[in-house]
């Protein structure tokens, strides 16, 4: 869902607008253009109820109070409790605040309490964000939400922190969906190869029955049992179900993958368990097993290919859907707000007024404040009644959508989950495994859009109904601040002073000339900040594709990494047959895809967890570039002390920009270490797997060897030729002596040439890779010096690079050495086929002169006897010496 989602919004706020008074069409696009008023976010919906009850009956005098209480020092216009005033606001005119406002002039007052913000805790009205610290932050509870129509009802640094949560909390949700998927086509893919064995009368019905019922069981007492180990932990950590901390999201972050890697692992240890299954139950040979286990592991690893192209897709638009529901937040919030902007507005306005009355000497100063008070007071009820009145109703409108939208998907995931049922019914006949694939994962996409689709219009019901709530509550109120500001003109001020009638139509004229002045002054500022709003977007959407882009290159790089140190172990053993060889290394990329496919899930939850860490520390660089930029727009002709001020200011925001920067990069490094050991551990799973199935496949080969063995040692045929040599007649102790050094003479020389080949040969490979390694070195282009490191981080990237370096210079030399050790081992394994073939020949020439000397005929059913002889070193050979 595009920026079109956020259209019906936009329409029906546009209409209910039109019924607003002409002096607010200035306001018409407010729904649609997202705002972030910066010092207004921890007063606009928390205070509300206790705002609304402290205001019911309280007099002049408890107002004033709070009013003294809440101004700024230096503000010029300041009502008190005893109804006296500072005469001021005709020197550098300054806008009126609302109490539920935070009060700050940027240009005399940000720079000092930003920079005391950290230092002393409350000293200033800045945001929660600025003046609380790292550990209460952590502590800090807000609201727990499951939902985004939930979301609407928080306020200020809440959202964003919900927002996260969501995020967090989709994640896992999108694990379990793909695992159930690949469960269930790991059972169908089973099905499909025992169904061949069916066929072939290799097992029965029952037995075929009992194989797939009992690796359904285990799959389903599987994930229940992962299921109750995260259930557990919920309950032994919650501190109720309405609220949490950062501490219990980041602990069920790090539980949550000690659970992930522990179900990877019984996962893989059934699927080891076929194997042997297969073998024992099936009764295939080692051999078939294998088979039907290689072609389980190719449809799997193409299952965990749609399954990591269908995750990314699926996490890119949780990422999107996240920043689509920050900017309707805006939205709202922008819509909630907007009371108070023209509250501010119109007292403006009338501020300006009278004091153009005040300096005609038509209306004194005492007068002026206290006809400000008092419509100070009025607007300020006005404002805490809407904000009570939009939390309450607002409340209950949400539950009531929570309800019927909570229903809505329950009936469609109940009709679906019957979709998918009958789908699976209907292919359990099936023989095509890849169709079968392709079609279960297209079915669970359909639903997965459809469902998606569900919500996303649910979500625009929701902000629809907000909306038309919003700007209901809000009409109602600027009549009434109209009402307050024409009775002041047509009423209060004729009764109260010396001005006539015309006087006071004239002064309405004039009032409304000033208002819009203000509503223009309030527009842009409002652009302003959408602009600001509209780069802090931006700026998520390239973060989100950063992390997808190092997600890939991690993947990538353990994938390669590790393919080679197993494809280097099977070359070393050099024991296993080629389709061994080739099994082994499908079963370790499908356990290093599935792993990689998960841990890529985990990186997106740390890059979440560094943003909500950090969160507050965004907020207070983003509201200083806010408030710079609506001063700086201020200041169209700057004098010294101007220039100076914005010089000051900008310095210090790229001081905090350059903190938050590095800050956020030790944030991101933690969680790559946590990460890092998630995948060691993962890794340490996949090793230990691979041990048992390589150790398995060299003790099978070991045996069939030993049978070979057996079954080649036949030595009968010698036994018979001895017997024969000895009891002829025609073979005398010279000839024999002759014929066994003659042959001795052969081997020596065989043996001898052997040797002078295997020395030319080695030495050739040797000074082959000494002349590699010496290209290496001087290709290599001498590096350059590298200017001190200014920070941590500089250090920390330049070790980084000294360290891939090395690691490329050690890879680079043992590849060289891996393939010289390969080129060894071929040119030794031809000598050595080379070597047996000279010696079968020199056996089989003298068992013919033997054979020839003593008149024995070699029979076709000798000769096929000598061949197996031949394959047979020759040590009975000195047994000849029988024949003298």
């Amino acid at each position: 869902m595009g920026n079109s989602e956020t259209f019906p919004v936009k329409e029906k706020v546009v209409t209910l607008e039109k019924n607003k008074p002409d002096v607010n069409q200035v306001n018409q696009d407010a729904a649609s253009k997202p705002q972030k008023k910066t010092k207004a976010k921890n007063s606009k919906l928390l205070p509300l109820e206790e705002e609304g009850d402290q205001l019911s009956n309280n007099g002049v005098a408890a107002f004033a109070l709070k009013a003294k209480v809440v101004y700024p020092i230096n503000q010029k216009f300041r009502p008190l409790a005893d109804g006296a005033s500072n005469p001021s606001l005709h020197e550098n005119y300054k806008r009126t605040r609302l109490p539920n406002q935070i009060f700050e002039d940027f240009a005399e007052s940000s720079m000092e309490s930003m920079s005391q913000g950290e230092k002393e805790d409350g000293s200033s009205s800045t945001t929660i964000h600025s003046n609380t610290s790292l550990d209460r932050f952590y502590e800090r509870m807000f609201p727990r939400v499951n939902s985004f129509p939930e979301v609407l009802q928080c306020n200020g640094c809440d959202v964003k922190l919900c927002l996260y949560s969501l995020c967090l909390q989709n994640l896992p949700l999108l694990d379990t969906e793909l695992r159930q998927e690949q469960y269930t086509m790991f059972v169908q893919i089973l099905r499909i190869n025992l169904t061949d064995l069916l066929q072939e009368k290799k097992i029965d019905r029952e037995l075929y029955t009992h194989i797939i019922s009992s690796q359904e069981a285990e799959l389903e007492e599987l994930e229940q049992t992962y299921r109750t180990r995260l259930m557990s932990k919920k309950t032994s950590h919650g501190k109720g179900t309405e609220s949490q901390t950062m501490e219990d999201i980041e602990r069920r972050e790090r539980e949550y993958s000690d659970h992930l890697i522990r179900n990877l692992e019984g996962f893989w240890k059934q699927i080891e368990s076929v194997h042997q299954l297969l073998h024992d139950k099936a009764k295939c040979s080692y051999d078939e097993a294998e088979r039907i286990m290689m072609n389980v592991m190719l449809k799997m690893i193409a299952v965990e290919n749609i399954l990591c192209d269908s995750q990314e897709e699926l996490v890119m638009e949780i990422q999107e859907k996240m920043i689509r529901w920050e900017h309707m937040t805006k939205v709202v919030e922008s819509l909630k707000y907007q009371i108070q902007e023209e509250s501010e507005c119109r007292l403006n306005a009338v501020s300006k007024t009278l004091e153009q009355l005040t300096i005609k000497k038509k209306l004194t100063v005492k007068q002026k404040e206290r006809h400000l008070t008092e419509l100070f007071k009025d607007f300020w009820e006005e404002v805490s009644r809407y904000n009570k009145d939009c939390y309450q109703q607002m409340k209950a409108l949400i539950a009531e959508h929570m309800r019927h939208r909570n229903k809505l998907i329950e009936i469609l995931q109940k009709k679906q989950k019957e979709e998918r049922l009958s789908f699976l019914t209907r292919a359990e006949g099936t023989v095509d495994a890849d169709h079968f694939i392709t079609e279960y994962h297209k079915l669970l996409e359909d639903q997965r859009e459809l469902q998606g689709a569900l919500e996303d219009e649910e979500d625009c019901k929701a902000i629809d109904t907000v909306a038309e709530l919003c700007q209901e509550l809000y009409t109602g109120a600027s009549q009434r601040f109209e009402k307050m500001v024409k009775k002041l003109c047509l009423q209060t001020l004729p009764e109260n002073t010396s001005l006539t009638l015309g006087e006071c139509e004239s002064m309405k004229h004039e009032l409304r000339d000033n208002l819009s002045t203000e509503l223009e002054k309030a527009e842009n500022e409002r652009k302003t900040k959408i602009k600001l709003f509209q780069e802090m977007l931006l700026q998520e959407k390239q973060l989100w594709a950063k992390e997808q882009v190092r997600s890939s290159a991690l993947d990538r790089y353990v994938c390669e990494t590790q393919q080679q140190v197993v494809q280097g172990v099977l070359i070393r053993l050099s024991g296993l047959s080629e389709d061994s060889n080739k099994f082994a290394l499908q079963r370790h990329k499908f356990l290093l895809k599935s792993v990689l496919r998960t841990l890529a899930l985990r990186n997106i939850a740390m890059a979440t967890l560094t943003q909500m860490r950090m969160s507050r520390k965004i907020v207070i660089v983003q509201e200083l570039k806010e408030q710079h930029a609506l001063e700086k727009c201020k200041w169209h002709l700057q004098d010294e002390e101007q220039w100076q001020t914005q010089k000051e200011m900008e310095a210090h925001i790229l001081e905090e920009a350059n903190k938050l920067e590095e800050e956020t990069w030790q944030a991101r490094s933690d969680f790559q270490q946590q990460l890092l050991l998630d995948l060691t551990d993962a890794n340490n799973g996949i090793q230990q797997h691979m041990e048992r199935t390589i150790g398995q496949m060299l003790i099978h080969r070991a045996q069939q060897e030993a049978a070979k063995t057996m079954m080649e040692d036949n030595g009968e045929f010698k036994e018979r030729l001895v017997e024969a040599a000895v009891e002829s007649v025609y073979i005398t102790s010279n000839s024999v002596n002759k014929l066994v050094q003659g042959y001795n003479q052969n081997i020596e020389q065989i043996l001898k040439d052997h040797e002078k080949e295997k020395s030319k040969q080695l030495k050739a490979i040797k000074e082959n890779a000494s002349k590699l390694r010496s290209n290496h070195k001087l290709s290599k282009i001498k590096p350059k010096k590298l200017p001190e490191p200014s920070s941590s981080y500089d250090l920390h990237q330049r070790l980084i690079s000294e360290q891939k370096q090395m690691l490329e210079k050690f890879r680079l030399f043992q590849q060289i050495r891996l393939d010289s050790l390969r080129q060894k081992k071929s040119v030794l394994h031809l000598l050595e086929g080379q070597l047996e073939n000279k010696m079968k020949d020199a056996e089989q020439e003298f068992i013919a002169e033997l054979a020839s000397m003593a008149r024995i005929r070699l029979t076709d059913n000798n000769s096929s006897v000598n061949r197996n002889v031949h394959s047979e070193p020759l040590g009975k050979i000195p047994s000849m010496k029988k024949l003298k």
